[in-house]
């Protein structure tokens, strides 16, 4: 489907189910939040998750769109994920805050009280890379 925007399965949908993978090749799915922007996901995380880890050896990943418990809702989709430097974060920060607003700069707030080192993930199609 060439002419299909990219992602079009997480339209309308506040979680998605972010699939990484470990060594052994085994899929750990986890919903996360996340803002589309264009061909683009943006996923905020703490830096050293598993799932940082996961995409900093294999940058293959899955999403589909899910509830806040990770039940998927829909089809999954293929992506590439990369950990964006702190110069590239500020675009998808923005992205989710303006997806999230309240909710996301309580989230923020708790990162900063916690002293938690956080990262953004951005996920592309997998047909661009």
């Amino acid at each position: 489907m060439p002419n299909q925007p990219a992602f079009q399965n997480l339209n309308g949908h506040q979680y998605m189910a972010l699939t990484t993978y470990r060594r052994s090749g085994a899929g750990v799915p986890t919903p996360v939040w996340f803002a589309q922007d264009g061909d683009r996901l943006y996923i905020i995380t703490v830096d050293g998750s598993g799932k940082v880890k996961r995409i900093r050896n294999n940058a293959g990943v899955h999403v589909a769109p899910s509830d806040a418990r990770g039940r998927v809702l829909g089809p999954e989709a293929a992506g590439a994920a990369r950990v964006l430097p702190p110069a590239e974060a500020t675009h998808a920060d923005a992205c989710l805050n303006r997806k999230y607003g309240f909710q996301k700069r309580v989230f923020d707030l708790m990162g900063v009280l916690g002293r938690r080192k956080r990262v953004v993930l951005e996920v592309a199609p997998a047909s661009s890379q």
